[in-house]
């Protein structure tokens, strides 16, 4: 069986995956709706409202209405790679909330997962 591209999953289906990791690790909902507006721009509302729709994972990247100039300092790895190597610039943002994700279920705390504004 061919591997599901995650670009063309429903987002409404992969962000509750990302929220429920955070979750099973004793965090929370809001905090992971806190680092992807963090990181896209997105409002709660927006956010909530995307949740909702047939918007696919790649189009809720591509459409993000401001994605962190901050965003370049998420380093370390993901699956095994380096989240500042990956060489597709699609791939690399979703990496990176998912680098995002993986702090908080580490138990970071939220505020030295998101980089500084400066």
């Amino acid at each position: 069986m061919p591997r599901a591209d995650i670009t063309q999953m429903l987002f409404s289906k992969v962000y509750p995956l990302l929220v429920n990791k955070a979750e099973k690790k004793g965090r929370t909902r809001s905090e992971v709706d806190q680092a992807t507006q963090w990181l896209t721009g997105y409002t709660p509302t927006e956010l909530n409202r995307l949740e909702q729709s047939e918007i696919c994972y790649g189009d809720f990247f591509r459409s993000a209405p401001a994605m962190n100039p901050k965003r370049t300092l998420i380093t370390g790895k993901v699956c095994g790679v380096k989240v500042e190597e990956i060489a597709d610039p699609l791939m690399r943002e979703i990496r990176r909330l998912d680098k995002l994700v993986d702090e908080l279920a580490k138990g970071k705390p939220i505020e030295r997962i998101l980089p500084e504004e400066s």
